[in-house]
């Protein structure tokens, strides 16, 4: 069966004048409402004043509401997740980093930065005290739709589009334990109690002298039960083919990852209604852009021969330097899907909010 997709629209849903947007993840609600989480009002790829941004459809993603702020912590805010679980808690997740420090006197961010002063002052402020409270990866949660949200909640595990909600209601997070002093990680972490305590119930077997290439995994659950993980992978010669595990036992014990087709990085999986496995993920190599690829097997094969050309880059290529990607998506009720991502939208801008509606025809 030859597959093909038609673009319905391409535009972008979130414009911050003279700002940065970046790393986005996108859900569906029951009740039909988009929401879309994402670092926003940023100086550049690296600063200090990252936060965690939501914008809101009610039309399937025809208008949007304007940014609120739904996390902002001393430290840069970055990789928003976001899921809706079963009784209708929304879950947001990020990671905080200090790299912005080896950052200060680097000369492409000071051409990026408004007022280099106000880095200075902000990171003067920053005390070990501070530094050692915020550093690390969080989630939030929010049980009346997005209006007010809890506490910043420590967890273990890091991942751009946070976790997902398991068949039986619990949540489950794929994601890499960076804080290790012993070593690095990928973990299965689960909470029974909608995000509020996790445990790790597995640990994904990447042999010692390749962990340093994995990042950034994504995780799905097939109608069968079976889980399957992608992670970016980048050995450092260019060959930054997809990895990808599997779990048939809920997560405890997991296969070694394997070598894909895909090429691109990182990867958000989503189940289709038929039951196909769709992976969304960003192209940073010329032509760059945004592609999707899809499997009909719970992942054995993917369909990279027909790999999806979700939106890519017009005019000087080298405004766009790579610098764009991270997409996640979201099936509508007509079965279209719905897809967003971060990209320059006109050269000279830098990176907002994109979104491309489009479906398997």
């Amino acid at each position: 069966m030859r597959l093909t997709a038609e673009i319905i629209s391409t535009r972008p849903i979130c414009k911050e004048k003279g700002r940065y947007i970046g790393w986005p993840t996108i859900c569906r609600r029951s009740n039909g409402e988009l929401l879309a989480v994402f670092s926003g009002d940023r100086d550049w790829h690296v600063c200090p004043w990252g936060k965690t941004e939501m914008i809101r459809s009610t039309d399937n993603g025809a208008t949007w509401s304007k940014p609120v702020t739904i996390n902002n912590t001393p430290l840069d805010d970055r990789d928003a997740g976001i899921i809706e679980t079963k009784d209708g808690t929304l879950v947001a997740s990020w990671f905080t980093s200090l790299a912005f420090l080896q950052n200060l006197n680097a000369e492409y961010v000071k051409r990026a930065m408004p007022d280099r002063d106000a880095w200075v002052r902000h990171i003067e402020k920053l005390t070990p005290e501070i530094k050692e409270e915020w550093l690390g990866n969080y989630i939030s949660r929010s049980v009346d739709g997005g209006v007010t949200w809890s506490k910043p909640i420590r967890v273990k595990l890091s991942a751009p589009h946070g976790p997902i909600e398991l068949f039986d209601g619990r949540l489950l997070y794929v994601g890499l334990n960076l804080r290790t002093k012993e070593k690095r990680e990928a973990c299965a972490d689960i909470s029974t109690d909608g995000g509020v305590t996790w445990q790790t119930v597995g640990v994904i077997p990447i042999p010692e002298s390749y962990i340093g290439w994995y990042y950034e995994p994504h995780v799905v659950e097939t109608y069968g039960g079976k889980l399957v993980v992608l992670f970016r992978c980048q050995p450092g010669d260019g060959n930054d083919y997809m990895r990808q595990s599997e779990s048939t036992d809920g997560g405890r014990t997991w296969s070694i990852p394997l070598i894909t087709p895909i090429f691109g990085h990182p990867a958000h999986l989503l189940r289709l209604k038929n039951g196909w496995l769709l992976a969304s993920y960003g192209l940073r190599r010329l032509p760059f852009g945004e592609r999707a690829c899809i499997s009909r097997d719970d992942g054995a094969t993917w369909d990279y021969d027909q790999e999806v050309d979700i939106c890519h880059p017009t005019g000087d290529e080298l405004n766009y330097a790579g610098d764009l990607g991270y997409p996640a998506s979201v099936e509508l009720a007509d079965g279209s899907i719905y897809t967003v991502y971060y990209q320059i939208d006109q050269p000279g801008e830098k990176p907002c909010l994109m979104a491309t509606h489009w479906k398997i025809v």
